[in-house]
Parts: structure tokens; C-alpha cells; sequence
């Protein structure tokens, strides 16, 4: 693969630095128990996610939704979520990659579609803070939507260039909002969405943390 040039890294946090499959898919499969509808395998999630995810629920309980539904959704999955987080670990890599980005005289923040009051303190327990110029997490409503106004307001609030930025997430969405500010992205196969479907975005993919690292120069 050809080589990313870029001093800055923007991290998302769920399936990339955060290795949290397993408290996804648990909580996805208590919102389908609330509908009376069969659990879903990792797999099949994984097919079908997407954004806005009010979609994605429509497909696995096969049903239309409204956005009251959304409503209760979102508090039953956050909630199921929350019981699972305990047990979610760091992806391979981090947090020691990180550190050598750092010290190579390189920056990186973190974005993430998690709740920011919910984020920081997280950051804060894995001992991670320290490694990042800024945190910015969810703050008010959102209906499961595009990480791209975000990704702007994170950028501006930092001054960087996007030109000198790579995004590195693992759902579309991550490369769609990159490409809408001007930023380069390379897309990790460890989240929620499989290897082939990442490949249509049109930037690099790769297995691993350790592999999307390798593939940027300062």
C-alpha cells in the first residue's frame, strides 16, 4: 500500500482503540429480546451495520421504526451496553504504539460517537489521557448519525490542517467524514464492519492497529 503522510492521528474509540465487539453485540441482542425478535450473531450485525443505525434495527427486527422508537432503543442498548464495558480491554497495540507515536514528536486526539462525559473519565481509567491533545466524545442528542460535523468542530477546535490528519477508525463513516474535511483515513477491520464492505470507502484497510500505523510517515 502506498504510504500516508500525516503528523496528526484522529482516533475513534469503539472498535478501533476500544476492543468492545462483544458488549455491542450483547446489547443489540437485548434490544431484539425487547422486540420479541431472534438474537443476532456478530456476523450479521456486522452486515448489516451502518449509518443512521435506526436503519440497521429495522433490518434485524424487520419492522419500520419511528424516532420514539429510537428513543426507547437507544436507552435499552446504552444501558445493556454499560453493564459489558467492564470487561472490554484495549486493542493490540495500544495503549504502547501510542506512546511511540507521541515521543516520535507526532500528535493525536481522540473522537468518538460515545458520550463525553461517559468518555473522558474512561480515557482516564485506561491511562490514557496523557497521549492525546484532545478528547471530544458525544455531547447532547443524536440520532446515530454522521461522524463528519463532529470531525469538523474537532479539527477547528485544534487548529490542524487536514491535509496533515489521518482518521483511523473501523466503520465507512469514518472514512466519509475524513474525506468531507479534507483529511486522509485508513480503516482497521477490528470493529463493526467486515473487511469487504470497509474496502468500498476507498482507502487503505488493514487488520490492526500495529498495521495502520505502518502505513503513515511523518
Amino acid at each position: 500500500m502506498t504510504k500516508l503522510r500525516a503528523r496528526h492521528v484522529v482516533w475513534d474509540w469503539n472498535g478501533t482503540l476500544l476492543d468492545d465487539n462483544h458488549a455491542v453485540l450483547a446489547a443489540v441482542n437485548t434490544v431484539c429480546a425487547m422486540y420479541e425478535s431472534a438474537p443476532v450473531t456478530l456476523d450479521e450485525w456486522r452486515a448489516v451495520f451502518s449509518r443512521p443505525i435506526l436503519a440497521c434495527y429495522e433490518k434485524v427486527l424487520s419492522r419500520a421504526l419511528t424516532e420514539a422508537d429510537w428513543d426507547v432503543i437507544d436507552q435499552q442498548y446504552h444501558r445493556a451496553y454499560r453493564l459489558e464495558l467492564e470487561t472490554c480491554g484495549l486493542a493490540v497495540g495500544v495503549p504502547d504504539l501510542l506512546h511511540e507515536w507521541r515521543a516520535a514528536g507526532r500528535s493525536q486526539s481522540l473522537l468518538s460517537m460515545w458520550f463525553h462525559d461517559e468518555l473522558v473519565p474512561l480515557v482516564g481509567k485506561m491511562s490514557l489521557t496523557g497521549l492525546f491533545d484532545r478528547v471530544d466524545g458525544l455531547r447532547g442528542y443524536n440520532m446515530g448519525g454522521s461522524k463528519a460535523e463532529h470531525l469538523v468542530e474537532h479539527l477547528e477546535a485544534q487548529r490542524l490542517d487536514p491535509a496533515d490528519v489521518v482518521m483511523i477508525g473501523d466503520v465507512v463513516d469514518d472514512a466519509l467524514a475524513a474525506r468531507q474535511v479534507g483529511a486522509q483515513c485508513v480503516l482497521v477491520t477490528t470493529g463493526m464492519m467486515p473487511r469487504d464492505r470497509l474496502e468500498t470507502a476507498g482507502v487503505p484497510v488493514t487488520d490492526s492497529i500495529p498495521e495502520a500505523l505502518a502505513l503513515i510517515d511523518a
